[in-house]
């Protein structure tokens, strides 16, 4: 029996936008990714869903497909995946729409769990819960937890009623329904007078379908005020941070074209230069290497193999704009960049703040987020002896807000 979950990511969240807060709130960042992601990556995943449909606004299109393409989804999710409908003037005719969509496969499926995107933790446990619900038979299934607060009816600014709060409970979702019952509901309801309910139980109570109760989960919160992401699990905990190492190594030898030696993304004036089969540039090859390892890539041999001539004496910058190019797709922004480079001489001292304001070219980020140093080994060792020059770097990588695109 094949189950299906529909999102509704449809809505314009009013109540959400603010004078400083623009982005619909499906959208926004929360944790590591958008509050849309992850309900949407927990059905991907989920054994038990077989497929998913995502309904949305109409000029919502690039920011959902960039949304997808940020998860990375493996063949087996991306195959669950539906192409996206959009949705309509209200939640109602949203998941109309989504409903029509899901009728649209063959063969439809025989369950559906119809989730708000602004609830973006809901568990696996909970979709066990409704699948196995509705294969015992229940005809619609709703997850409600307690309310623990008095509640009171009002009217005009004054207290009328204390309601027994023993038979009340909050309703959430995802909600789970026999498929050709809740798609039959809802067909009945579109073609009567307008009717905006605010869930899809309700669409089953109006329509006579028995509604079954199961617990819901306390962390299901939904998204519904800009302070809602602060109160939120995700923000509790640690942010998805990536932290990498990278080391390298050149020979000096004499000068003899008076090439310069090139250092950093400059070249210094020096007797000697790095050799290589590119520019040999030490410190910007440590850095990539350091870039490569934060995102578990393989390391800059395999992408620019020493063994390809196309890569005789290339500029090293191509290799760490390839470098950056990969930590954006990947979702990511560098936080911070830290090089030590290791030699006798020259001194690096007074190229500093150049090699800085180059690397913060390169990588399109500020100077205050590269710090270079310089240190030497006391004589000892090839370094000590001016035989090479090495450079070690560390950096640090934080999930963007939202993904940035690839740079040309």
């Amino acid at each position: 029996m094949s189950s299906a979950a529909l999102i509704v990511a449809a809505g314009s969240g009013q109540r959400f936008r603010t004078s400083t807060q623009h982005t619909a709130k499906q959208y926004h960042v929360l944790g590591d990714k958008a509050v849309l992601a992850h309900s949407l990556q927990t059905f991907l995943r989920h054994p038990r869903i077989d497929h998913v449909q995502v309904v949305i606004a109409k000029g919502d299109d690039t920011p959902y497909h960039e949304l997808v393409a940020s998860l990375a989804l493996s063949p087996q999710d991306k195959a669950k995946l539906c192409a996206s409908t959009y949705g309509g003037t209200s939640r109602q005719q949203s998941v109309w729409h989504g409903l029509q969509a899901l009728h649209s496969t063959s063969p439809p499926p025989r369950f559906v769990l119809i989730h708000d995107a602004a609830r973006p933790f809901v568990s696996e446990s909970l979709i066990d819960s409704l699948v196995a619900a509705l294969e015992a038979q229940a005809q619609a299934v709703l997850p409600v937890v307690d309310i623990n607060d008095t509640i009171k009816h009002v009217a005009d600014g004054v207290v009328t009623k204390t309601l027994e709060r023993g038979h009340i409970k909050r309703a959430q979702t995802p909600q789970g329904f026999d498929f050709s019952a809740i798609f039959a509901a809802h067909k009945r309801m579109a073609e009567q007078a307008p009717h905006d309910a605010s869930d899809d139980a309700s669409i089953a109570e109006l329509n006579n379908i028995p509604v079954m109760t199961i617990p819901g989960d306390t962390t299901n919160i939904k998204i519904t005020h800009p302070e809602d992401l602060t109160s939120s699990p995700a923000h509790a905990q640690p942010r998805d941070v990536r932290v990498g190492n990278g080391f390298d190594v050149h020979r000096l030898v004499d000068d003899v074209d008076r090439g310069g030696l090139i250092l950093g993304g400059i070249t210094i004036p020096f007797d000697k230069k790095l050799k290589g089969h590119s520019d040999a540039d030490v410190v910007l090859h440590a850095l990539t290497d350091a870039l490569l390892g934060a995102l578990g890539q393989e390391d800059i041999g395999h992408h620019f193999p020493p063994s390809d001539p196309q890569w005789q004496q290339a500029d090293s910058a191509q290799f760490l704009e390839d470098a950056a190019k990969r930590v954006h797709q990947a979702g990511y922004a560098i936080a911070h960049c830290d090089m030590t480079i290791i030699c006798e001489a020259p001194k690096i001292g007074a190229h500093r703040d150049a090699m800085r304001q180059r690397i913060g070219e390169i990588l399109a980020i500020g100077t205050a987020r590269i710090s270079i140093k310089a240190t030497t080994t006391e004589g000892l060792g090839f370094c000590g002896r001016g035989e090479g020059i090495a450079t070690q770097a560390t950096v640090t990588l934080v999930p963007s807000s939202p993904p940035q695109p690839p740079r040309p």
